[in-house]
């Protein structure tokens, strides 16, 4: 759930909060002509595959006006639809901080730039994932709602032990998403809205489970951390979601108790299969 493993450049004081001034006036052309690229990539793939809500969004924030986005800037046109921020950090924040940046919709993100050699693949969260993925729809005002109630309930989750079940729900949804959408399957998660070859195979390919969201069995599966993922799980709307996380989790988490988690290509017999994949790609990967 926390952003960058590592920081890429020079970040300066890190505050009580844990976090920085992104310095936008340091980053060099390079780095502005990469997002540049980074964006009109996707912007040639995504239409007809993410959501509406994110199309929407992409042009209302002003994410193409060139180069890297000013955090504070964005910031200012995000706060006037949702009242959310951007907040630079450097790498990994500790949990409790993370949560309490959600909780008061503040939302966390990398300052760096992957390097060219990274343009398909980056193991940690850049800028472009944090910005491009995942602040377009913190302008939907449902969505918004959702994030922020995920970050309350991590604080709940942290002093109840609970904080596994609590990032698979975040994995599976806000990373990894797939929402339906007059009748057809779209995308919503930020880690297939940042990668150019996961937003076709999340959709198209056959080899992984599309499977109805179910909180509590999105809370018992584990999840892929070094590839496309194995199961995407598929929302009715945003509303559903915020009803989800609304709720209250004491109940599931004493259910979970047990100890009992889901592999991360299980199909089970009370799930509503939307596609019960092939995993050929998975086991082909293996057999290399």
């Amino acid at each position: 759930m926390s952003v960058s493993t590592r920081t890429r450049r020079e970040t300066g004081p890190v505050a009580a909060d844990h976090t920085i001034s992104q310095r936008w006036c340091a980053y060099s052309d390079c780095e502005h002509g990469r997002w540049d690229a980074l964006y009109r990539r996707m912007m040639e793939i995504l239409p007809g595959r993410a959501c509406q809500s994110f199309m929407d969004a992409t042009k209302a924030l002003k994410l193409s006006d060139g180069g890297i986005p000013d955090f504070e800037l964005l910031s200012d046109r995000l706060e006037a639809l949702t009242g959310w921020r951007i907040v630079g950090v450097p790498g990994l924040v500790p949990d409790e901080a993370f949560f309490d940046h959600l909780a008061n919709r503040r939302f966390l993100a990398g300052c760096f730039i992957r390097d060219a050699d990274e343009i398909d693949y980056i193991e940690e969260p850049d800028v472009f994932h944090d910005v491009f993925g995942h602040v377009p729809l913190l302008a939907n005002p449902v969505y918004a709602d959702f994030m922020q109630a995920y970050g309350q309930g991590g604080l709940r989750a942290l002093k109840l032990g609970r904080l596994e079940n609590l990032a698979r729900l975040y994995w599976y949804t806000i990373e990894f998403g797939l929402i339906r959408e007059a009748g057809d399957l779209r995308l919503f998660g930020a880690g297939i809205m940042s990668s150019p070859t996961e937003t076709v195979f999340a959709l198209e390919d056959a080899s992984p489970n599309r499977v109805q969201f179910d909180l509590e069995w999105v809370m018992r599966t584990n999840y892929r951390i070094d590839d496309f993922q194995q199961t995407y799980f598929v929302i009715d709307s945003f509303e559903e979601l915020l009803e989800a996380a609304m709720q209250d989790f004491a109940p599931i988490y004493e259910r979970l108790a047990n100890g009992v988690a889901y592999q991360p290509e299980d199909v089970l017999p009370f799930d509503q299969v939307e596609h019960e994949g092939t995993q050929a790609y998975f086991r082909a990967k293996a057999a290399a």
